[in-house]
């Protein structure tokens, strides 16, 4: 397996992609059920029968409870198996795992640490403005087969719209501003300000407005998971806040070390009722999405084949993106020097000692007895030579 932040909520599904009937998701190589139980509540479960494995997202529904279609095994939304058919007793280890979850503002978070007492809900990042009347949204979803660390790049260095994005959301010019990086514990943000210049095309033609604009881009990165751009043009010299604004939420889940989902919501707070242009940024922006989907596999193909002693080069722009990726290793550290604490240790161990297999202990040994032989050649030639010496004297 490869190496995940596990201590967070990750986006797992749309609130309406989850009902009555059992879906399956896959997070950070976790399988996962989901389903809804009689009061609407989602639960959220390992996908995997605690009697042989299979898939409790191909059984199904019996009121509150799933039962497992391969030998009947029935599991509570907590995850305890309350039926074995055929059967009184109940197999003590007869238990799948229950994972935390919260449903907010059209998301179902899971947590993913191994403690559900760490997990806050509180630590979830604003969504309001998918939920909030007075801004309209469109929403778009995709799997992207390549690392989930490659769409934070992406979405933290913006100068690729010049030349990915030219019809869209691009413009020649944005390269052309520098960046401000600040950095708030697990947070950074990438703010860039593109003062006295044309609206892109998109948002040009959805406005119907001309003329120079103040534009900017204010990337807010959730380590390891959630981005949340603030964008916007304003009138030449007015605050921020008085402008077009558009929020973009980029929530990005890891499936396995090549493959990630990419949950996306575009917020304007203008022409909200505009049905036409609601649909008009729905098709717009469904192509930004592919675009850059097609650029990240094609990076990710690259990353699989470069060759180990490569590394990116990076520039003045990427200073975002190299924050947080030193944040995101960081929480990768801790994350398994707390595992490490928390692993069984042999009695007389000393602590931070992983038990070895037998096979390394017996190459220990053999090492050891080799060197013990070479020791004691080393002590024999040293005394032969020290012999010769003193009847030389």
């Amino acid at each position: 397996m490869a190496d995940y932040i596990l201590n967070t909520w990750y986006v797992a599904a749309w609130s309406d992609e989850v009902t009555n009937k059992p879906i399956r998701k896959m997070i950070c190589e976790q399988s996962i059920v989901l389903y809804r139980i009689s009061d609407d509540q989602a639960k959220a479960l390992a996908d995997r029968c605690a009697h042989r494995a299979f898939p409790l997202s191909k059984g199904r529904m019996l009121g509150d409870s799933i039962e497992c279609g391969y030998h009947g095994f029935i599991y509570g939304p907590d995850g305890r198996c309350t039926k074995v058919p055929g059967q009184t007793t109940l197999p003590e280890r007869a238990v799948v795992r229950s994972y935390p979850l919260h449903e907010k503002d059209g998301w179902i978070w899971v947590w993913m640490g191994d403690d559900p007492a760490d997990a806050d809900p509180s630590d979830i990042p604003d969504t309001h403005w998918m939920n909030d009347p007075n801004w309209a949204s469109v929403e778009h979803s995709l799997q992207v087969d390549c690392r989930a660390e490659l769409v934070h790049d992406n979405l933290l260095d913006l100068t690729h719209e010049s030349f990915l994005h030219k019809t869209t959301v691009g413009d020649d010019y944005i390269y052309e501003y520098g960046i401000t990086v600040e950095v708030d514990d697990n947070v950074v943000l990438v703010d860039r300000l593109m003062p006295s210049v044309p609206a892109p095309p998109l948002y040009a033609d959805t406005m119907g407005i001309d003329g120079n604009w103040d534009r900017f881009h204010a990337t807010e990165f959730f380590v390891p998971n959630n981005l949340t751009l603030h964008s916007g043009i304003t009138a030449e010299g007015a605050p921020r806040d008085e402008g077009y604004l558009i929020k973009v939420l980029n929530a990005i889940t890891p499936i396995d070390a090549h493959t990630c989902w990419y949950y996306y919501s575009f917020a304007r707070n203008f022409a909200v009722d505009n049905v036409e242009a609601t649909e008009q940024l729905r098709e717009g922006l469904g192509l930004v999405l592919e675009e850059d989907k097609d650029a990240l596999e094609a990076q990710e193909l690259g990353m699989q084949t470069r060759p180990g002693q490569e590394f990116d080069v990076l520039i003045a722009q990427d200073g975002g993106v190299a924050k947080a990726r030193r944040i995101h290793q960081a929480l990768l550290k801790k994350e398994a020097k707390e595992r490490e604490a928390k692993e069984p240790r042999r009695p007389g161990a000393p602590a931070n000692t992983k038990p070895i297999g037998a096979a390394a202990r017996r190459q220990a040994q053999k090492a050891a007895a080799a060197g013990a032989g070479r020791s004691a050649a080393e002590s024999t030639t040293s005394a032969e030579a020290m012999g010769t010496a003193a009847g030389g004297r």
